[in-house]
């Protein structure tokens, strides 16, 4: 699997011998750079090499586990006729050694926004509330504010909306705000994650290898 690596960048103006080039592609002489700054260049420079290289092993790392993977479930679906403890396609899917010590889960999740549907869900929802004024607590308005109160990119909390599809009330104006929440969620994509786990004996728990790859 190909995978897009990291490079460092390289400036407009090649470096020389005895000269750092500054933040405008100017060469200036080391010699009127203090040492402290020329120091703090050299350690930027090791630093992010090494985690430059560390980054993309980590990407061809995420292209091999996922290519294992999906050989293994493609043998194993050519083999038996099903698929590994999973539905074709979805994830949700763990791998384990034969002695019980090792295990690779992947796991898929959609990718979700939603759609003016939902506007109509706060309004309905904001209807209930008023009417219920003298029953209706005063966490349960909050619940509602934060469900509906979006972030610096505009995006509200899934998690916060979800909530509200949890809460059981017999107003008709309620069922049909959580019938405009379930209208209004659109799956834009989704998101493969792989995470590893062992254990140092049969009867141990599962301690997470942390390796971040979905980020990559």
């Amino acid at each position: 699997m190909s995978v897009e690596e990291f490079h460092l960048p390289h400036p407009d103006t090649p470096p020389q011998p005895g000269y750092l080039t500054d933040h405008k592609g100017h060469l200036v002489p080391e010699a009127h750079i203090k040492p402290v700054q020329a120091l703090e260049d050299q350690m930027v420079r090791r630093v992010m090499g090494f985690a430059v290289d560390l980054a993309n092993q980590i990407r061809r790392f995420k292209g091999h586990v996922f290519a294992d993977t999906t050989t293994y479930m493609s043998l194993a679906e050519e083999q038996y006729g099903a698929t590994k403890r999973g539905a074709k396609g979805k994830g949700n899917v763990t791998f384990q050694t034969f002695d019980g010590l090792m295990q690779v889960r992947i796991a898929v999740a959609d990718r979700l926004t939603f759609g003016p549907e939902l506007q109509v869900a706060r309004g309905l929802f904001a209807e209930c509330i008023d009417a219920w004024a003298e029953g209706a607590r005063d966490e349960l308005r909050t619940l509602v504010d934060d469900a509906f109160q979006a972030d610096k990119e505009g995006q509200v909390s899934r998690d916060a909306v979800f909530r509200l599809l949890r809460l059981d009330f017999e107003d008709r104006r309620w069922r049909s705000g959580q019938e405009a929440i379930k209208d209004s969620i659109r799956v834009i994509g989704s998101k493969s994650y792989a995470r590893f786990y062992i254990r140092e004996g049969y009867d141990a728990s599962w301690t997470p290898v942390p390796i971040d790859i979905a980020a990559v």
